[in-house]
């Protein structure tokens, strides 16, 4: 029971949410709002339903409609036959589906107000777009493909500077891994080739500007990591290869700032109190670093599969403490 619980419950939210399958007894066709594309045990599952679900569908070619309906419905009925047999078994009365279900409404609602709220984001102006192709040439009239090799050390805050001084001291970086097992730190080593616009915002300008060979420490909650630039090649994007991506990004920008701002009044509208050991949720946390949001995806030259994701992308860029050190041996 526990197992099925957890299996489906993302099932469950959905459907009981939705209220799929509420019966209408009584109901004619004439009067029925919509077609009904399937029934599990004279329950409705409906073509607005289907619908729904095809939308949600990314990039959904026209010649795969028709099968992509067929799946949905398919899935509808799995989705209704569980319900159905939660709500036999009182699962929609369980704490922690009651949970799920006012977690899941409350999401629902704040986005629907927010979508209405904001509308459709403005297109930016060519200026802005050529404005900001110039504040970043890292990512387009300078944009390089990079290799990277990376050691993420895990070690507390007092060992951390000896570990600098040691990698300065190594002339290789095989060298210095090898201290860092002969002090029995806990490492994970790792290489990849990433365009930058892959790289986060914040270290990608550090990168620009550091020589093949050299390499920077970014701290990381639990250790460091030591990011070695192999070497690197100039593949630059032009402003009209570039002006889809930027106008996303400024698009998506506009959107957050007009979203905080009206929450921002909604919250200093309301009556809001934190309470007991959650007192300290009131107070103002300290601002993320700026550049912290990942780098917008340019719209570049095929480059081929990037390599798997390395550290580098998902360390925090807010934690960032780049220094360029000298290694030699490493290309």
């Amino acid at each position: 029971m526990q197992e099925l619980k957890k299996l489906y419950l993302p099932l469950l939210v959905v459907v009981l949410m939705a209220g799929c399958g509420d019966k209408k007894d009584g109901a004619t066709a004439e009067n029925k709002p919509t077609q009904v594309a399937a029934k599990v045990n004279g329950t409705e599952l409906t073509v607005s339903q289907v619908n729904y679900a095809l939308q949600r569908i990314p990039n959904l070619d026209k010649d795969q409609s028709k099968a992509a309906s067929l799946q949905v419905v398919r899935n509808l009925v799995d989705q209704e036959v569980l319900a159905q047999k939660a709500q036999s078994e009182k699962l929609d009365r369980d704490p922690t589906v009651v949970q799920a279900l006012d977690a899941a409404r409350r999401q629902i609602m704040a986005e629907a107000y927010m979508s209405r709220k904001l509308g459709t984001p403005s297109e930016p102006t060519d200026a802005e777009i050529t404005d900001y192709f110039n504040k970043h040439p890292e990512l387009f009239s300078k944009r390089k493909i990079y290799r990277l090799q990376e050691i993420s050390i895990k070690a507390p805050a007092e060992k951390q500077e000896a570990i600098r001084k040691q990698l300065d001291a190594s002339k290789t970086l095989d060298d210095f891994a090898a201290w860092l097992k002969s002090e029995k730190y806990p490492i994970q080593a790792s290489q990849g080739v990433k365009p930058a616009e892959q790289l986060p915002q914040a270290l990608l300008p550090k990168l620009a500007q550091m020589p093949d060979g050299q390499a920077m420490v970014v701290n990381i909650p639990d250790g460091m990591l030591v990011i070695v630039l192999a070497d690197s090649q100039l593949q630059p994007v032009t402003l009209e290869q570039a002006r889809p991506a930027i106008a996303r990004v400024l698009q998506n920008e506009a959107r957050q700032q007009a979203a905080k701002a009206e929450l921002d009044n909604l919250k200093s509208a309301a009556k809001i109190e934190y309470v007991g050991e959650f007192a300290d949720a009131g107070k103002t946390p300290a601002a993320p670093a700026a550049g912290s949001a990942p780098a917008p995806a340019a719209a570049a030259p095929n480059t081929g599969p990037a390599a798997a994701p390395t550290p580098a992308a998902d360390s925090s860029a807010a934690d960032a403490d780049a220094m360029s050190r000298g290694i030699s041996g490493l290309k």
